[in-house]
């Protein structure tokens, strides 16, 4: 008994090294990104810029830090944690380590509504609309294959993966559909636009993403001891009185707004949702109600650490955030994968 409380109080302070250090890491993370780039500030220049206020951004660089940097800082937080707590979801709402929020089709299908608006010229939301129709699209797709998924008023996940993967398909054909009838200028937003980036990022469009993303976070968090009793099996959830049809739809939901907000303004980020949430179990254990926040300050730190890289790898290029979170996620993730496949055949 005394060992199995020692092995728990341990567990519980290492979670808390874990997040105390993740904060301290993010901290700094915000810090630099900040100071760095093509105009580079100082400790000494930034504080007086900060505690001045918005109302500062008068000179060159107060408008850099206030106009630029922070709307893309903070969107890029707001991004990956977004994403990150969205594959956490999936995982468990699929039993599967290795699912994320683009198995039901809310990524491409996002893609979908920003190529649509691009080749027709749709301006009906101003700067906002490529993001608005984003949005709008992938959780629709969600919603159709959510839809399409029923069979005898339930939904099973093996229906959901299959009809998931139908929906790619189709959606994959049409973007590239509308690729191929854009003109080069188009063409040239979409491709961008799939490579995912944070450049341009303003004010208007970090509110809209932070308004949906936090009220679906605090929602998602609720859910972390109920999806705990869902991993043991649906009859065990069933006993204990959880509705857990209500459950996964509920967490699909959640993740869906979850990632459509985020791919609608930053474009189609990958590996995010697939790897944060598969590094952080090995750290803190299968726990959703820990997993799901630790995933949030993981998926913050990729992509804040990650547009840092973005922005100062090559000299004055904006390489897109998308292709350094493949070229660090795959590898990473098939290292991960491995060990999994190593452990289970030990086993």
């Amino acid at each position: 008994m005394s060992s199995q409380l020692s092995a728990f109080q341990a567990r519980r302070r290492g979670r808390v090294v874990l997040f105390a250090v993740t904060v301290v890491l993010l901290a700094c993370t915000a810090v630099a990104s900040i100071m760095v780039g093509q105009f580079e500030l100082s400790p000494g220049e930034l504080w007086p810029i900060i505690t001045a206020g918005p109302m500062s951004a008068t000179t060159l660089d107060a408008s850099v830090v206030w106009q630029i940097r922070l709307p893309r800082l903070v969107l890029g937080l707001f991004v990956g944690a977004a994403l990150g707590v969205g594959g956490a979801l999936m995982q468990a709402v699929f039993a599967n380590p290795l699912a994320e929020p683009s198995v039901i089709g809310v990524s491409s299908g996002a893609g979908v509504g920003a190529a649509t608006a691009l080749v027709f010229g749709i301006s009906s939301f101003g700067t906002m609309t490529v993001p608005v129709f984003a949005f709008l699209s992938g959780t629709l797709a969600t919603a159709v294959v959510y839809y399409l998924s029923r069979s005898g008023g339930k939904v099973r996940v093996i229906n959901l993966i299959l009809v998931g993967i139908a929906a790619n398909a189709i959606s994959g054909a049409v973007i590239s559909l509308l690729t191929f009838m854009a003109p080069t200028t188009a063409r040239d937003q979409i491709i961008f636009w799939q490579m995912g980036t944070l450049a341009g990022a303003n004010w208007a469009q970090t509110g809209a993403v932070a308004a949906v993303v936090a009220v679906s976070l605090v929602l998602a968090m609720f859910l972390g001891r109920k999806l705990d009793i869902l991993a043991l099996g649906d009859q065990a959830a069933y006993h204990v009185g959880i509705n857990v049809s209500r459950l996964r739809m509920a967490a699909i939901v959640l993740s869906t707004l979850l990632t459509a907000a985020a791919v609608s303004f930053a474009g189609l980020v990958g590996f995010v949702g697939l790897v944060i949430p598969h590094i952080v179990r090995t750290a803190v254990g299968p726990s959703n109600a820990v997993l799901l926040p630790a995933s949030a300050l993981g998926g913050a730190l990729l992509i804040g650490a990650g547009d840092i890289f973005a922005r100062t790898i090559i000299p004055f290029a904006d390489l897109p955030i998308g292709i350094f979170t493949a070229l660090i996620g795959g590898p990473t993730f098939f290292f991960l994968l491995r060990q999994t496949l190593r452990k289970s055949h030990e086993l």
